[in-house]
């Protein structure tokens, strides 16, 4: 079942410019899709971090910090990083696109490799390494799923997402150690150390794995793993395929010593010591086929002949030899299949029994490179070219071509906005292309709503596929309340899809409140429900210095406040004025006397008669109430 048709961004095109096309790997931090970057037109790896992961500053970090780690190491053995940014939720690196396989796909496929092919590949990934520890930089992650092969041979290193200076050991916020167990240094579990040895110790199981076609350290759990790690040296290879070279044995064994200080000290010394190795080793040696890959290799699909052999690459290469090519693509050439002759002992009949066995598999090679690849071509990039351009393109490739239609606001009208299958995709050589072209940006109507009810003037809009936007609400003397005045923008005009529109509507006449502030509640109500409002008593009771208790103190909106039929005005009742005890100040020098009174809340009169400063007597005197906010006279003499 292909969960990609649920993967909701599938058909998206992210900061406007990276179309996704296809699902390619998912981990535990990000999704690796196939895209296209729609302005240079150019087929790339988009590696998305998962949405949930977005508010994490950590994680972030990280994908910023594998950006910047690749950039600084531009090295043909690793996987370039293009552009980094987000779009909402998601953020993300734009890579090379690498169309080919992982070592863990050939591993699964072949079992164990010739000690050839696992020397050609382990080269290429060492010299990647090196120059990021020459950088400063260790990987912390290397496996067989971070090591791709290209279709055209190339070995290419990816995934630094948890790359880190050479002096950094654990994570910022935790203290946890990152990596995958099966591929973790001693140290690096036990400590959280990690240098560019940690990356040698697994460049060593690698090359194990490669000649082995099984892991050092296995269990049924990772505790278990890890047990045998810290405490168990790993065997040597020939341990488990007799006959492998001793050189092979002591570049693994001293690779993924548990010690770090038997190892080599970086990347680049494990290379110097793979290349010493190497020249030492006879070609019957390199060419041993290891007894896991035998059934793997007799069962193969694409045989081809045998293939002559070439000197390995040296470091910083970006090929290896054609027997590596090969490799890539799951292909066993012929020589692999035959024992080699004893010396002197080949007679007639053995060189032609070879000859035929070569046109055999020549014969079959063919056929099966026929069906499974001879047959196909890969689409031309042609997306956002004229469609006649396109076409020519297209039949000058041998393909044909089909026409679909779409709108596009960033692809000029006429020009390709996407084919199928996509640029770079596998077509029969005489097959068909589906080109869809532009029809220009979408734009749609505003539809007449004037005269319309609010209820049936938004479903016009949402018929028309737009938005229905904020709803303004205006008196209008000639318009009945609740009818559509006018729309923002107005009818006939163009708007993309889903663009909301504004609605104004009509509230109907004004209606000028009565005031009915001071009437008892009952006339109040009757006056209002006259007027066409509605009336509403609030829970609380305000004081008032004009109105009995029980009375109308208050009502909201107030009187002559224009308001439209059915409106409701609160009415809030009187608990008459707020009466309070007078202190007494008698005897008090005035500034004292003044300032106790206000504090109360009184307003205050002075009138002398002689000027000594005392407070003779005051009105209302002490002990009665008065309104807060009245005035208390004193008497100073």
């Amino acid at each position: 079942m292909d969960t990609t048709l649920h993967d909701p961004l599938i058909g998206h095109t992210l900061d406007g410019r990276y179309r996704i096309e296809a699902r390619i790997a998912v981990g535990g931090m990000a999704t690796v899709y196939r895209a296209v970057d729609i302005r240079l037109d150019r087929l790339l790896a988009l590696k998305v971090m998962h949405p949930g992961l977005a508010a994490d500053d950590e994680f972030i970090e990280r994908f910023i910090r594998e950006a910047k780690s690749v950039a600084r190491l531009d090295h043909p053995n690793v996987v370039g990083v293009y552009d980094q940014g987000s779009d909402g939720t998601y953020v993300y690196l734009a890579m090379e696109y690498i169309a080919g396989c992982t070592l863990r796909d050939v591993l699964r496929e072949r079992g164990a490799l010739r000690p050839r092919a696992a020397l050609d590949i382990l080269e290429p990934v060492l010299a990647a390494l090196g120059a990021a520890h020459r950088a400063g930089l260790v990987h912390r992650d290397m496996k067989p799923e971070n090591v791709l092969i290209g279709d055209d041979g190339r070995v290419k290193v990816a995934d630094f997402g948890l790359v880190r200076a050479v002096d950094t050991n654990t994570t910022a916020s935790s203290g946890s150690v990152l990596g995958t167990v099966s591929y973790m240094a001693p140290e690096q579990i036990e400590h959280g150390h990690c240098d560019p040895r940690s990356d040698v110790y697994a460049c060593g199981l690698l090359l194990h794995e490669m000649l082995t076609g099984s892991k050092p350290h296995t269990g049924g759990t990772p505790m278990q793993v890890i047990y045998q790690r810290l405490n168990q040296d790993i065997a040597p290879p020939s341990a488990t395929v007799p006959g492998l070279a001793p050189q092979l044995d002591a570049l693994v064994t001293g690779a993924a010593a548990r010690d770090p200080r038997l190892r080599p000290a970086d990347a680049a010394q494990l290379l110097a010591g793979l290349h010493s190795a190497r020249q030492t080793l006879t070609d019957e040696q390199l060419d041993a086929m290891p007894p896991a890959a035998a059934v793997a290799a007799t069962h193969s699909e694409d045989l081809t002949a045998a293939i002559p052999r070439t000197p390995a690459t040296g470091m910083g290469s970006t090929d290896t030899n054609e027997v590596l090519n090969r490799t890539s693509r799951f292909q066993v050439p012929m020589g692999e299949l035959l024992e080699p002759p004893e010396p002197g002992r080949r007679s007639r009949r053995t060189v032609i029994a070879l000859v035929a066995a070569v046109l055999l598999a020549l014969g079959l090679g063919t056929g099966v490179w026929y069906i499974s690849d001879g047959q196909f071509t890969r689409t031309p990039g042609v997306l956002a070219l004229p469609r006649a351009e396109a076409e020519k393109q297209l039949d000058a490739a041998g393909l044909n071509t089909a026409v679909a239609y779409g709108f596009s606001e960033t692809v000029a009208k006429g020009d390709v906005i996407s084919t199928r299958p996509a640029p770079g995709g596998r077509v029969r050589s005489n097959g068909t292309v589906t080109l869809t072209i532009s029809k220009g940006p979408e734009r749609v109507r505003v539809p007449d709503a004037v005269g319309k009810t609010l209820a049936q003037a938004r479903q016009r809009l949402k018929s028309a596929g737009l938005a229905p936007g904020t709803v303004t609400k205006v008196f209008d003397n000639s318009i009945a309340a609740g009818i559509v005045i006018s729309t923002e923008p107005a009818a006939g005009t163009l708007r993309s899809p889903d663009n909301a529109v504004a609605i104004t509507v009509s509230k109907g006449r004004p209606i000028d409140a009565p005031d009915v502030v001071g009437d008892s509640v009952a006339d109040a109500q009757q006056k209002l429900q006259d007027a066409g409002l509605k009336v509403t008593l609030a829970d609380a009771r305000a004081f008032s210095d004009t109105v009995t208790a029980g009375g109308i103190a208050q009502q909201s909106p107030s009187a002559g406040i224009p308001l439209a039929k059915g409106d409701t005005v609160t009415l809030t009742l009187s608990k008459g004025q707020d009466m309070i005890d007078v202190p007494d100040v008698s005897g008090k020098k005035v500034a004292d006397a003044k300032q106790i009174l206000q504090d109360a809340g009184f307003n205050v009169r002075v009138i002398r008669f002689f000027f000594t400063g005392t407070v003779s007597s005051q009105s209302p005197g002490a002990g009665g109430q008065a309104a807060r906010g009245s005035t208390v006279t004193l008497w100073v003499g």
